[in-house]
């Protein structure tokens, strides 16, 4: 057993998990595998793969970890060989024969950047909220998952100019948790709830409809980070630098779409003005 580090841009799949008729990450890295010949005759996927985690549509992610029964010759730059630019392998491990990704990771760890300016979002609130979502909790109304709600989270915020940059980890994440721990202390830090929501969200009683807590956006959603205690993960330097190259080629396109929205902005700004 092999245990893989992907990265990927998750804007363009329908999250990671295999889906019919629409791209998604998994579905992507089993063709690059068929691709490779590592499936065998007629297989959907080599023996005992599984992945870190189900990363929703537009979820991004550093250290998304696959495992399976792989052949030695298969390093992250020839996995990579066979993938398309948005998705690379940078590190490997080796894994005992039991070794199943989802059940023997001890914990994952998600970044947020919310756009949170400082005259709109007042930090000291946004921090009280996470202080009392931090510690072992029954999630309930923060999922749509009816069991596993019951999570022992630990978290830290920090502003980044007009960002405040939430990190949250755990053993395990219900769906839509964490989308769901951002808007509603994006809420309270705006002054939308006041700070005994969170003491409503954590009660037993389930919230109606109107109460509810939506998801945030998943595209600033990242997977940071899955631990598992027993590997060593090997960067592979020439897979590595090929990512961070595809990356770095991408923050700079999007700058480049953000400064002609700012144009855009300015523009209309102006006219409105004459």
């Amino acid at each position: 057993m092999r245990a893989y580090r992907v990265a990927y841009d998750g804007r363009a799949f329908h999250g990671f998990q295999r889906q019919p008729n629409v791209a998604t990450v998994s579905d992507t890295l089993l063709a690059a595998l068929e691709d490779l010949d590592v499936l065998a005759d007629k297989a959907d996927a080599p023996p005992g793969y599984a992945a870190a985690g189900r990363t929703d549509a537009g979820v991004s992610a550093v250290a998304q970890t696959v495992g399976f029964d792989a052949p030695d010759w298969l390093t992250p730059r020839a996995f990579d060989s066979e993938l398309p630019p948005d998705v690379r392998v940078w590190a490997v491990a080796d894994a005992p024969a039991d070794f199943h990704a989802t059940h023997d990771a001890t914990s994952r760890e998600y970044v947020y950047h919310l756009h949170a300016p400082p005259d709109a979002v007042d930090d000291e609130r946004a921090r009280a909220a996470l202080d009392g979502l931090r510690g072992e909790h029954d999630f309930h109304n923060l999922t749509p998952d009816e069991d596993g709600t019951v999570r022992d989270l630990d978290g830290s915020i920090r502003r980044d100019g007009d960002y405040l940059v939430l990190r949250v980890r755990a053993g395990g994440f219900a769906r839509q948790l964490v989308r769901r721990l951002v808007a509603l202390i994006d809420e309270i830090g705006r002054g939308e709830r006041d700070r005994d929501a969170v003491d409503r969200v954590l009660a037993p009683e389930s919230l109606p409809g109107p109460a509810g807590v939506p998801a945030a956006p998943p595209e600033p959603l990242v997977l940071a980070d899955v631990t598992y205690p027993d590997l060593a993960f090997e960067r592979d330097p020439e897979a590595a630098a090929s990512a961070r190259e595809v990356f770095r080629e991408r923050r700079v396109r999007h700058a480049t779409r953000a400064r002609v929205a700012d144009d855009l902005v300015d523009g209309v700004g102006r006219a409105e003005e004459d």
